[in-house]
């Protein structure tokens, strides 16, 4: 197999969090990698070390590989991204240029489905409900009286996009007694049939699930595409969960839907982040709010570096990349 010269091209933190002593060393073992962090492609040292590289493995902060950088990077041939999406960085210049690219997409998918599966079991049982009130009274249930809205035999959960973490969700909840919905007009319900999930249109799902989970990208389209009279279509106490993007909600609805006691949210991005001290939502008690943790984080950095070197591997051995990012998909992924 041969070493392609290679670079790296994020943040100094990205790197530091994402590529440990092991990773180096593995990465070390496909590829020639040059000395330093590329952060800035203008400096002399970028410049210098652009002149040879034939593969950039980039993280967050990697600056955009336009058409001036890469008129810098000649022999240039691919993009290895240990992050998810690579709209930041990958222009046009790129896909004029035949750049293969790459991205650990796929792992980071990973803990973003496990966490929404987390939350649509805890949400089902009213775990986080009924843990804070019990902290409160000191007085536990009456197991035999508890509503039998409670629980998690049964429910419908409604995922908006069948997308690479949409369709980890549904893969993950298939062991579970539980009915899946799916609405993604890029999807054909014969596909979403084979996923294990029924096919249905946007207002359905939202006025059918006990449960709705979130995973559409944000594009022009989907800005405010979960709007007032999707929120209020939703069943008495229903749950939305979104751990795609803040925007993609109108929040000022699901602020009311909430308050008002009508439904609950889990809440893992919003609009803007962070929300101000005095928004509403902070002190809500209907809604749960994380601080974007849902994606990789800790330990499972070492999920997007193993992807990451597993790529450069086999695209050094002439076998091209396993998770290919698409020209023709740019429109339709994060």
């Amino acid at each position: 197999m041969s070493r392609p010269r290679a670079a790296l091209a994020m943040g100094p933190d990205a790197a530091a969090a994402v590529l440990d002593k092991d990773a180096l060393t593995a990465l070390g073992r496909v590829c020639d990698l040059a000395d330093g962090i590329l952060d800035d492609f203008t400096t002399v040292h970028a410049r210098e070390t652009l002149t040879d590289v034939e593969l950039l493995v980039t993280g967050w902060g990697c600056p955009p590989l336009d058409a001036a950088v890469l008129a810098t990077a000649p022999r240039l041939r691919a993009v290895v991204h240990t992050a998810g999406s690579v709209r930041a960085h990958v222009t046009e210049a790129c896909w004029e240029r035949g750049i293969e690219v790459t991205s650990a997409a796929a792992a980071n998918a990973v803990p973003v489905a496990e966490y929404t599966v987390a939350m649509i079991l805890l949400s089902g049982k009213r775990v986080l409900e009924r843990a804070r009130d019990y902290r409160v009274d000191r007085v536990r249930d009456d197991w035999l009286a508890v509503p039998r809205d409670v629980g998690n035999y049964h429910r419908t959960v409604g995922i908006l996009s069948a997308s690479m973490i949409g369709r980890r969700v549904i893969e993950l909840l298939q062991p579970y007694d539980l009915r899946v919905l799916v609405h993604d007009p890029y999807v054909s319900a014969t596909e979403i049939d084979r996923l294990g999930a029924e096919a249905v249109d946007l207002a359905d799902l939202f006025a059918g699930s006990d449960v709705v989970s979130v995973h559409t990208p944000l594009l022009p389209e989907t800005h405010g595409l979960v709007g007032r009279e999707l929120i209020a279509s939703m069943r008495p106490d229903a749950v939305l969960i979104n751990t795609a993007r803040g925007a993609v909600l109108d929040q000022d609805a699901v602020s009311a839907a909430t308050a008002a006691g009508r439904i609950r949210a889990v809440l893992d991005v919003t609009e803007p982040e962070v929300l101000p001290r005095s928004h509403p939502l902070w002190t809500d008690g209907n809604v749960l709010i994380t601080p974007h943790l849902a994606g990789s984080q800790g330990n499972e950095w070492g999920r997007l570096a193993e992807l990451a070197v597993a790529e450069v591997a086999r695209w050094a051995a002439g076998d091209g990349f396993a998770h290919p990012v698409h020209r023709d998909r740019m429109g339709l992924i994060a």
